[in-house]
C-alpha cells in the first residue's frame, strides 16, 4: 500500500484546505439560520414568483423557514460545487502528475505492476473524498444541534449521500481522463465539473432538455426532489456510478499499455 500512503500524504494538505474552507462555509450558514428564520417565511413566496429562476434552483418547492429546506438550497450549493471541484481536481491530477513532474520513471521502474498503482490511486482518491464528506457531515450535525434546532436527519442525510455520491461519480470520470492526458488538468477537471452543475440548471428550465437529467450527477442530487420524496433517484444513481466504472475501466485499459515518457 506504498502508493496508497503517498498519494494521501501528497493529498494531505489539499484535503485539509478543502474541506476547511467547505465547512466554514457550512457552518456560517448554519448559524444564520435563528437569525433568518423569520424572514425566510416571507421569501419562500416572494421566490415561489420568480418562475423559471426558482425553478432552476427547485427553490419553488421548498420552504425557506424550516431548516431542511433552508440547507438543501444554500448549504447543498456549497457541498455540492465544493465537494465537485475536490473531487474532480484530485482525480484528475492523479496519473497525470507522474509524467508533468517526471516521477513516472522512478515510480513504474518499481517491482509493482501498474494495474496496482491504478487500484491504489483510486483507492486513495476516494478514501480523501469519504474522509472529507464525514468531516462536513459531522460538522453540519454538531452545528445543527448548537443552534438548537430539530435536526431533519432523514433530509440531511440523503443529501450528503447524494452529494457524495456524485463526488465519486465525478471522481472516476475524471479518473479515466487522467490516464489520457500528460500534464495536469486542474482546468479540465474545474471546467467538467462546473459544466456538470449548469448542465442541470438548464435542465430544470426547459422541459425539451429534461435528457441531460441522464448526464451531470447533479440531478440526483435536487434537494427539493430529496425532501419531497424522501430518497434519491435510484436509476439516476446507478447510470452515474456506471459512468464512473466505465471510466475508471478505460483508465485501466490504456494505461497499462500506455507508453510513458
Amino acid at each position: 500500500m506504498t502508493v496508497f500512503k503517498l498519494e494521501l500524504r501528497q493529498g494531505k494538505t489539499a484535503l485539509i484546505v478543502w474541506t476547511a474552507a467547505i465547512g466554514f462555509l457550512l457552518a456560517v450558514c448554519i448559524f444564520l439560520f435563528p437569525e433568518m428564520k423569520g424572514e425566510m417565511v416571507t421569501l419562500t413566496s416572494v421566490f415561489a414568483s420568480m418562475g423559471s429562476f426558482t425553478a432552476a434552483f427547485g427553490m419553488d418547492r421548498l420552504s425557506f423557514g424550516e431548516l431542511s429546506g433552508f440547507y438543501a438550497i444554500e448549504c447543498g450549493n456549497i457541498l455540492g460545487l465544493g465537494g465537485a471541484f475536490f473531487a474532480a481536481l484530485t482525480a484528475v491530477n492523479v496519473l497525470a502528475k507522474e509524467e508533468k513532474d517526471r516521477t513516472a520513471e522512478f515510480l513504474l521502474t518499481h517491482p509493482v505492476s501498474r494495474g496496482r498503482v491504478l487500484a491504489e490511486k483510486l483507492c486513495a482518491v476516494l478514501a480523501q473524498i469519504t474522509a472529507m464528506n464525514a468531516v462536513l457531515l459531522a460538522l453540519s450535525l454538531g452545528c445543527m444541534a448548537a443552534i438548537g434546532e430539530d435536526i431533519p436527519w432523514r433530509a440531511v442525510l440523503l443529501l450528503h449521500l447524494g452529494y457524495f455520491l456524485l463526488q465519486t461519480e465525478l471522481a472516476g470520470v475524471c479518473f479515466g481522463i487522467s490516464a489520457f492526458i500528460r500534464r495536469g488538468g486542474p482546468g479540465i477537471g474545474l471546467g467538467l465539473a462546473a459544466a456538470m452543475y449548469f448542465l442541470n440548471l438548464i435542465s430544470n428550465l426547459s422541459s425539451s432538455a429534461e435528457f441531460l437529467r441522464y448526464v451531470t450527477p447533479f440531478a440526483y442530487c435536487e434537494g427539493a426532489d430529496i425532501i419531497s420524496s424522501g430518497t434519491l433517484d435510484t436509476a439516476l444513481v446507478l447510470l452515474g456510478l456506471g459512468y464512473a466504472v466505465a471510466a475508471a475501466a478505460a483508465a485501466c485499459l490504456h494505461y497499462t499499455r500506455k507508453d510513458i515518457r
